[in-house]
């Protein structure tokens, strides 16, 4: 796809234009393959605000071949310090690159010191999350890359589920890897991060990590995993009883899906973040449960699995269309169990697209 990252090259000279920088030290390599579709292990880029001309992609010899397929339309250096040379390199032409920003969010202090040794003549300025901020809004190519990752994700569980795997006897380990197994068989490259499985009393930590515990009849079971699909990310949570939940495990299921329905419908252009955490959060402090509801409601997904923007009472900023966003709330009984219901969607004008499609009622298996 030449074509999508000149574009969103081309925006991003326009920032850089606005923050008055003459080019952009791209360092991070999230940020390297979203600007020019490089999927290497070590990369820099050094974009010039005027154009093409002045832009150059460096590597070193491991991706000769690689970066001439992914990276055709720009300029290649060979260098296995390819910050340090690109750095260089404009120190070569300090008029050119008379101030040049920086992802001082991934730059160490030893780094930038390295770097400005290198790039005499030029000053170097703090120019943090420029990229990030670019792609918090997906293009339709995003989109589609995601919402295959999500079906994948979808497909996994729903074969899970057919087969048996959530039963009594196997552990959390069994099932997590059992489903990760899936969503290869389906395509994905791997999985999006460890995935959670949690049963039992461990369902009320959020974060848990699956152990050797086996499920037992009378146990919520958590499920948090998602797929990657060319380098972008799904994320999504569901929550099941094995066997006849009990009254309480209903009602605090019925809270969450009310909660997680409320944050879904809320996700709309313009909004502001943090109220969109309240929104939620509201309804769960009003049924008596806002203290053990202890994170945020989400974050962008894209192609890393958290990214801006923060669905969170400390979020900043708005939501616009495009952004792709998770909205996760759970509640946690310590010791006895939790719930957590989690889509990805897309913020759309109007509805926002849920691009994680399984059943969000309680499935008792």
């Amino acid at each position: 796809m030449p074509e999508t990252h000149a574009r969103r090259r081309a925006t991003l000279r326009a920032m850089l234009t606005e923050a008055d920088l003459n080019a952009l030290l791209v360092t991070d390599l999230t940020n390297i393959r979203y600007l020019t579709g490089f999927t290497g292990s070590n990369a820099a880029l050094l974009l010039h605000a005027e154009g093409e001309a002045g832009t150059v992609f460096c590597t070193d010899g491991r991706y000769a071949t690689q970066a001439e397929t992914e990276v055709p339309d720009l300029e290649h250096v060979l260098q296995r310090a390819s910050a340090a040379a690109l750095a260089g390199r404009a120190g070569e032409r300090p008029a050119r690159y008379r101030r040049t920003g920086f992802e001082s969010q991934h730059v160490s202090v030893d780094a930038f010191d390295a770097l400005d040794d290198l790039a005499k003549g030029v000053e170097l300025a703090r120019a943090p999350g420029l990229t990030e901020k670019l792609r918090m809004v997906k293009d339709e190519d995003e989109v589609a890359r995601l919402r295959e990752a999500c079906a994948v994700a979808d497909r996994a569980l729903a074969d899970l589920v057919a087969a048996g795997g959530l039963r009594p006897g196997r552990t959390e380990l069994e099932v997590a890897r059992d489903l990760e197994n899936r969503m290869l068989d389906h395509g994905a490259a791997g999985a999006a991060f460890e995935s959670i499985v949690a049963a039992g009393a461990h369902s009320a930590v959020p974060h848990h990590r699956p152990t050797g515990s086996t499920l037992a009849t009378g146990d919520l079971v958590k499920l948090d995993f998602g797929a990657v699909v060319e380098g972008y990310h799904s994320d999504m949570t569901r929550t099941f009883a094995l066997g006849e939940p009990a009254a309480w495990q209903r009602d605090l299921y019925d809270l969450v899906h009310q909660a997680q329905a409320t944050g879904c419908g809320a996700a709309r252009p313009g909004a502001e973040v943090s109220g969109v955490d309240r929104t939620v959060r509201d309804v769960i402090t009003e049924a008596g449960h806002g203290d053990e509801f202890a994170h945020g409601l989400g974050h962008g997904v894209g192609l890393q699995v958290h990214e801006a923007p923060s669905l969170a009472a400390t979020g900043i900023g708005t939501l616009s269309a495009g952004m792709a966003v998770t909205v996760e709330p759970g509640v946690y009984l310590a010791g006895r169990g939790g719930v957590r219901i989690e889509d990805t969607l897309v913020v759309r004008d109007g509805t926002p697209e849920i691009l994680t499609l399984s059943t969000k009622e309680l499935v008792v298996v």
